[in-house]
């Protein structure tokens, strides 16, 4: 069965037709869910609540793009949405605290021993825009005019965001290269 006489069907009440809508995407959405959070149990939610707003704006899909798309362009809302609120709580939540300690606590953040870790700290500074690019296009293969299009912005700012998120990476990684090369170094010469 087609994805279009998926929805059709959807449309109609089938559960079944739902389900398999469902379960042909979930995996993706959840992964941009996390990859954005960081958190499992919130991407949970964030990928539950994208697909009850799909699902009860599901009339309103013209099927001129694909469903996939269309759908990430709904989770990239929520997912957007969700993370401003939580930056905000965690701004009121960090108004009485004293500023050293939120430095130590930054720079506890940056002090990793692996590339992965420094790369998911790295990009967990970059701000929700950029963020967002970086994680649909980099780590999840979303095209250009894809983010543009779930972002609601033009391809070229889409790919200014991207150029700019990985300049800032690369600053924010140098440091680690530097560290690897050196210590690199030292292993040839103990060999």
């Amino acid at each position: 069965m087609t994805e279009h006489q998926l929805i059709r069907r959807t449309l109609t009440g089938d559960a079944d037709a739902e389900r398999q809508l469902y379960n042909a995407h979930v995996d993706r959405v959840y992964r941009l869910a996390f990859r954005m959070t960081g958190d499992g149990p919130l991407a949970e939610d964030l990928t539950q609540d994208t697909f009850i707003r799909a699902f009860d704006r599901l009339a309103d899909f013209r099927g001129d793009g694909a469903f996939a798309g269309w759908l990430h362009r709904i989770a990239t809302s929520v997912i957007y949405t969700a993370l401003r609120k939580r930056q905000q709580l965690q701004r009121h939540e960090t108004s009485g605290v004293e500023p050293e300690y939120l430095e130590s606590v930054a720079r506890a953040k940056t002090v990793d021993r692996d590339l992965r870790l420094r790369l998911d700290a790295a990009i967990g500074t970059l701000d929700l825009n950029h963020r967002l690019v970086f994680v649909m296009h980099d780590l999840e293969g979303f095209t250009h005019p894809e983010i543009a299009a779930a972002m609601d912005t033009p391809v070229g700012t889409a790919k200014a965001r991207l150029s700019r998120a990985r300049k800032k990476l690369r600053a924010q990684l140098s440091d680690y290269r530097v560290n690897y090369q050196n210590n690199s170094r030292d292993l040839e010469m103990e060999s």
